[in-house]
């Protein structure tokens, strides 16, 4: 695998496949999302192996340290090799969809739901705030 000692900052993050473009990496860097000790980095930065940076992609967050450098873009399962994740576990989308009360969906055309209808979708929600108060108290 080809390791180079200079690799800019966009080069790498579109390498190691945190970003679907090279032009998407350089505009995260341009618009402050990404980050080296809480300071924002152009998309020109040299990437240093060991260094920490954060990354913001929409809602996700993501805190990765440097373990190697990649020039080229390769599959997923060898990227991962290059970087260590270690984005709190707090930060990460499947803890926080933990606190999300779940999204009923109807079909679409089936129309409004009828009194009977509301009527098990109350209790489905009752249910399921009532178990997550539960575990509260429990703790």
């Amino acid at each position: 695998m080809p390791e180079k000692e200079k690799l800019r900052i966009d080069k790498y993050l579109w390498a190691i496949r945190l970003f679907k473009t090279r032009t998407l990496a350089s505009d995260a860097c341009k618009a402050g999302r990404v980050k080296l000790d809480s300071k924002n980095i152009k998309a020109s930065h040299e990437v240093k192996i060991g260094e920490t940076y954060q990354v913001s992609k929409g809602p996700d967050r993501r805190v990765i340290r440097v373990t190697g450098l990649l020039e080229n873009r390769v599959d997923a399962k060898k990227a991962v090799e290059f970087y260590l994740d270690i984005t709190p576990v707090e930060q990460t989308p499947a803890f926080k969809s933990m606190f999300h009360a779940p999204i009923l969906k109807r079909d679409r055309g089936t129309g409004r739901p009828t009194k009977r209808d509301r009527r098990e979708i109350d209790d489905l929600k009752d249910d399921f705030f009532d178990k997550k108060q539960e575990e509260g108290e429990s703790e």
